[in-house]
């Protein structure tokens, strides 16, 4: 099926306006875009022994816990409207866990989920990650729980959450494939 510009708006319609978010039409398609954001970023982070760092808070929406690697919305607020995407990493990385690294690596650039957002997100690789201040996220996140597992284990570790009823976000998959692959050394 190819793309037909004619069942397109030439501006979508706006259908509702929150604070965070605006959901639009586009001709019979419906979709949600952030209203004051450029993208958002997710975090892989590794300890020098290994470890990749992890985040575990309560998801409003699911209404249940969630392990998730740390992530944050770019631009998002006044004091940050003209961070970049690897600042913002580096910076959501160290308010939710405590951690620091050096270095924002670009990993992947995509969309959240294509056929209900317009949202972009990033992935970062941060290596050689140190525990630098306490974490536990800005006002309005304080329920953030961080984990840091051992990359070996972390396939066990995240059935474990599961079984005792955590979710698991899927990016966090990703977020282990690229970390082993980044232990591995470069490609060839």
């Amino acid at each position: 099926m190819s793309f037909d510009p004619s069942l397109h708006d030439p501006e979508p319609e706006t259908l509702a306006l929150g604070r965070f978010l605006e959901l639009r039409r586009d001709g019979r398609w419906e979709f949600v875009r952030r209203v004051r954001s450029t993208g958002a970023v997710f975090v892989v982070a590794l300890t020098p022994q290994a470890e990749i760092v992890l985040v575990e808070q309560y998801r409003v929406p699911l209404r249940a816990r969630c392990i998730e690697l740390p992530a944050g919305i770019v631009g998002d607020e006044p004091q940050h409207a003209d961070e970049s995407s690897a600042a913002s990493a580096l910076r959501e990385l160290e308010e939710e866990t405590g951690y620091s690294g050096p270095l924002a690596e670009p990993l992947l650039r995509g969309p959240t989920a294509s056929g209900m957002s317009s949202e972009l997100i990033d992935f970062y690789l941060v290596r050689d990650v140190l525990r630098t201040g306490p974490g536990g996220g800005v006002p309005g996140e304080e329920d953030i729980t961080v984990h840091v597992v051992p990359l070996p284990e972390a396939a066990d570790w995240l059935d474990e959450r599961q079984r005792g009823g955590c979710m698991v976000e899927p990016r966090v998959y990703a977020g282990l494939w690229f970390a082993e692959r980044s232990l591995r050394g470069p490609s060839r």
